[in-house]
């Protein structure tokens, strides 16, 4: 028997009104808010790349170690957006106390060749950089934590959630929130369809590993059994592989109600293999490192009906609309795919108040300063974007910055206290379709 053991809450949209679902254990309602910037999309954006030797005598150097090569490049477009409208906002306002700020982008790769984020991080080191956003892969960033760290250089991810990076280091913080979150979301939404037997094809990383271990905690408090790709079973994948006619047939076997896909671009070869031996793929589960837009990869309606999740609020339209406008004038493309857009904005924007608050870009004192302006103290005024917390970070008035994410203030562990995570359906297209969201707690 499957039984609800929810302590989250989440927002279903009907129509043009939003429905409070109260879940057992919640006391009260709540919705998917995503805040709304101020302005519209501006008509013009300028790539704000910093010129060579930028340095932070001058400039707030905002560094990035973003996918734009490997199994996650498909994030690169959204978190470049996120991180360059940021920057376009800060100087728009002024900068930090008159410093502009830059981008200085390097390419973090993904965990088959580590060689790439090692070489990135060490050109961001020698940069001195105010600040490393990313990176996208969790495996990418244990590659690279300890190097920002000796260097005092203060690394803020907009999309690692693997719990072995919580609260590792007084230099290392994310704005997404970590697997504890998204396992107990996902476990609940296959739980709670009816899903009773479960089975994992899960890729031997420490991302899917670990979120593998908290949805299968989901899926048996709600009273389900995980009958293949469970921890200690030995059944995960290499990353990269590319055949999975043995993994699918023995998990078949099993006769699981459900299949959860923990993996990245080895997802565009796990799908056709689950369809080429009869699975019902509206019965698939998919997460944040493999939502994504398949419409170019698969057959129309291959994935109608499968469902994924991908941390954070929905982004609003407004906010949107000026990342696609930042996109297109300054990458000549469009934008179509907003994951973790909003938390790279928002690490980048906490960077810059940070900076401001501690009168300093050097990262060491910008790392001092991050939790008091993410509203850590719970006594901050809350403000909604550079512009409008920047005055009162200047006139000495603690602050709550309360950005695009949803994300609560910055916790002791140096991650979100609260978060989002999006539930999405795919369409016929094979296009994840945002449905609803769900509001958890971080817990350990």
């Amino acid at each position: 028997m499957i039984k609800s053991k929810h302590a989250l809450r989440t927002a279903i949209v009907a129509g043009a009104g939003v429905i409070a679902v109260m879940l057992s254990g919640c006391a009260s309602g709540g919705g998917s808010t995503a805040t709304t910037t101020s302005a519209a999309a501006a008509s013009s954006y300028t790539d704000a790349a910093c010129a060579s030797g930028a340095s932070t005598d001058k400039s707030l150097v905002v560094g990035s170690i973003l996918p734009i090569t490997g199994s996650l490049a498909y994030l690169n477009p959204p978190e470049l957006a996120g991180v360059g409208l940021a920057v376009s906002d800060i100087n728009a306002a002024g900068g930090v106390d008159g410093k502009d700020a830059c981008v200085l982008a390097t390419d973090s790769g993904d965990s088959t060749d580590l060689t790439i984020s090692t070489a990135s991080a060490q050109k961001l080191i020698a940069a001195k950089v105010s600040v490393a956003i990313g990176a996208a892969s969790s495996s990418v960033s244990l590659n690279v934590v300890d190097s920002f760290a000796s260097a005092k250089i203060v690394q803020i991810s907009p999309a690692n959630t693997s719990a072995k990076l919580s609260g590792y280091g007084p230099f290392y913080f994310r704005t997404a929130p970590p697997d504890s979150v998204q396992g107990s979301a996902l476990g609940q939404l296959i739980t709670g369809d009816g899903n009773a037997k479960v089975a994992f094809l899960v890729f031997n990383d420490s991302y899917g590993t670990g979120l593998r271990d908290f949805t299968q905690a989901s899926v048996e408090a709600s009273g389900g059994t995980v009958v293949y790709g469970g921890k200690g079973n030995g059944q995960e994948f290499p990353p990269g592989q590319t055949t999975f006619s043995s993994e699918v047939t023995a998990a078949k076997a099993t006769n699981p109600d459900a299949i959860v896909i923990l993996a990245f671009d080895e997802t565009k070869s796990i799908i056709p293999e689950l369809k080429a031996q009869g699975v019902d793929l509206s019965k698939v589960y998919l997460s944040d490192g493999n939502t994504a837009d398949y419409s170019k990869d698969f057959e129309a309606g291959t994935l109608t009906s499968a469902q994924g999740t991908i941390p954070g609020a929905y982004p609003a339209d407004d906010f949107k609309a000026k990342l696609v406008s930042w996109y297109k004038d300054t990458q000549n493309a469009a934008l179509g795919d907003f994951s973790y857009a909003p938390e790279a904005y928002d690490a980048t924007t906490l960077s810059a108040l940070a900076a401001l608050k501690a009168k300093s870009t050097v990262s060491a004192d910008i790392q001092a300063q991050l939790a008091a302006v993410s509203g850590a103290s719970g006594k901050g005024t809350k403000c909604k974007s550079y512009a409008e917390c920047a005055p009162l970070v200047t006139a000495g008035t603690d602050i709550q910055y309360v950005g695009q994410s949803g994300v609560g203030p910055f916790n002791s562990h140096n991650e979100p206290s609260s978060a989002f995570i999006g539930i999405y359906k795919f369409d016929k297209d094979n296009k994840p379709v945002w449905q609803s969201a769900i509001e958890g707690q971080t817990s350990y």
